[in-house]
């Protein structure tokens, strides 16, 4: 009879056991603050887009005499949903890889028909609001390594603003910087496709990459596009893990993008809005789905994809540099 009360006994201590430590009441405590803090990150980063978007449309030109449906019936053309397909197209590739957004969408601009300046002018514009989208995407699947993002963000943002004023005052040298631009991304999607059939052993070193940042978005400025090609893939070659490479790369072009539209506002102006307005929604499209892309793809295919793009990029500008 004294045998069943003891395993009774030990049932009931097990059971007290097993509900104190399912229940950590101390540990959802401190989940909170961090809950709370994703939300004001999120909603600052809203607050931010939009005003962003608030500045934008505040700069285009509209007659008095003009009603909202005399401007959408002006302005919604077939060309805008072509427009629309470019800005889709450049968010798949850029969300998916971290890179060639403004190659992309240039290029599709171009085909169509677009003056370079004008396509140069737009894409720029546009890219704030895509470039937002993704990094906003990336942040709440948790592809951002906040450390990385922190060291790029401020040295990307100054270089960004330093490339947007030097093109600005000497446009002419455009014509050497991209050459030397895609020369240096050549190597490096070589060294990607590389690093994913022999893994590299060494990463980059913390203390290189706010120069890296400076020098990536300087070039994105004076180049008209180099962020991603240089950024993601220095960081990548050198041993950086993909996923989080291109997560935080998204989420800092968005800061980089902005402060070299705004430099460029200031110093000679924009238009084409029926361009501008077609990227921004096929990007904003786009940016989920790439977003997710970039989550479920494998590292080593990845690193494929990431390395024949850069290389295939790169090809394409010099030729265009020597004239071919």
């Amino acid at each position: 009879m004294l045998l069943p009360t003891n395993p009774s006994g030990n049932n009931k201590t097990e059971v007290k056991t097993g509900v104190t430590t399912v229940l950590p009441t101390p540990m959802s405590e401190t989940e909170k603050p961090a809950k709370q803090g994703r939300k004001l990150l999120r909603y600052a980063g809203w607050a931010l887009f939009l005003a962003v978007g608030l500045f934008l449309l505040s700069q285009v030109p509209v007659r008095h005499s003009a009603t909202i449906y005399d401007l959408l019936a002006q302005n919604i053309t077939s060309e805008f949903f072509l427009y629309m397909l470019g800005g889709f197209i450049a968010q798949m590739v850029d969300g998916a890889l971290g890179m060639a957004y403004g190659l992309t969408s240039t290029t599709f601009l171009l085909s169509v028909g677009i003056s370079p300046a004008a396509a140069s002018a737009s894409v720029h514009a546009s890219e704030v609001f895509t470039s937002g989208a993704s990094g906003l995407m990336h942040l709440k699947l948790k592809n951002v390594n906040r450390k990385l993002f922190t060291s790029l963000l401020i040295p990307g943002v100054i270089g960004a603003g330093l490339g947007a004023y030097i093109l600005s005052e000497l446009e002419s040298y455009n014509h050497i910087m991209k050459p030397l631009v895609a020369g240096y991304t050549l190597v490096l999607g070589v060294l990607i496709i590389i690093k994913a059939f022999k893994p590299n052993r060494k990463k980059l070193k913390e203390k290189l990459i706010p120069p890296l940042a400076v020098f990536g978005g300087f070039m994105d400025s004076v180049g008209g596009g180099g962020w991603g090609p240089i950024v993601s893939s220095t960081l990548i070659a050198g041993g950086h893990p993909p996923r989080f490479t291109i997560g935080s790369v998204n989420l800092a072009e968005f800061f980089i993008a902005l402060a070299s539209s705004l430099t460029f506002f200031t110093m000679i102006g924009i238009h084409h809005w029926q361009i501008i307005a077609g990227l921004i929604l096929g990007g904003v499209i786009a940016a989920p789905i790439a977003a997710n892309l970039s989550k479920n793809l494998p590292v080593k295919g990845l690193m494929i994809l990431v390395g024949v793009l850069v290389i295939l990029v790169s090809i394409r500008i010099l030729f265009l540099a020597v004239g071919v």
